[in-house]
């Protein structure tokens, strides 16, 4: 499934995130949380999460310094978690920090993950996004 959409949230006092009903039985299997490459959160299946990571150190030597820190990044700053029978998953104090949540958060849709960011983090990042998107598809050789 790709996940698309913007929703708004708020993180509960157990730093419980309700995830979005039309979701849920996507991630019934399972989730791997991740810190995100920008200030977020990601949540992935794990045959995605997998997919993602191995692609990305694909063509890298595995003892290459680059890929050894590469790797060590996804492994460290991610975990496996379940969504609990309200649909919810917990995040961890440490990609709280990462992302810099509060209890005011937006999940979006990334294709094969979701994104938990902080919601005037996200309106700032999407702000910007937006500005950037005709020079991204010009430096592409399609016009915007």
């Amino acid at each position: 499934m790709a996940f698309r959409g913007t929703f708004d949230y708020t993180l509960d006092a157990k730093n419980r995130l309700t995830v979005p009903a039309k979701f849920r039985a996507s991630l019934a299997d399972g989730v791997v949380l991740a810190k995100g490459l920008e200030r977020c959160v990601a949540i992935w299946t794990p045959k995605e999460f997998d997919a993602y990571t191995t692609a990305a150190l694909a063509g890298m030597h595995p003892l290459s310094p680059q890929a050894e820190k590469l790797n060590r990044f996804f492994s460290a700053n991610s975990l496996d978690a379940e969504l609990d029978a309200a649909g919810r998953i917990m995040v961890p104090a440490f990609l709280l920090e990462h992302a810099g949540l509060q209890k005011d958060v937006v999940v979006t849709g990334a294709g094969s993950r979701l994104e938990i960011w902080d919601r005037a983090a996200w309106a700032d990042y999407n702000a910007a996004l937006s500005s950037d998107v005709s020079d991204i598809t010009a430096a592409l050789g399609h016009p915007a």
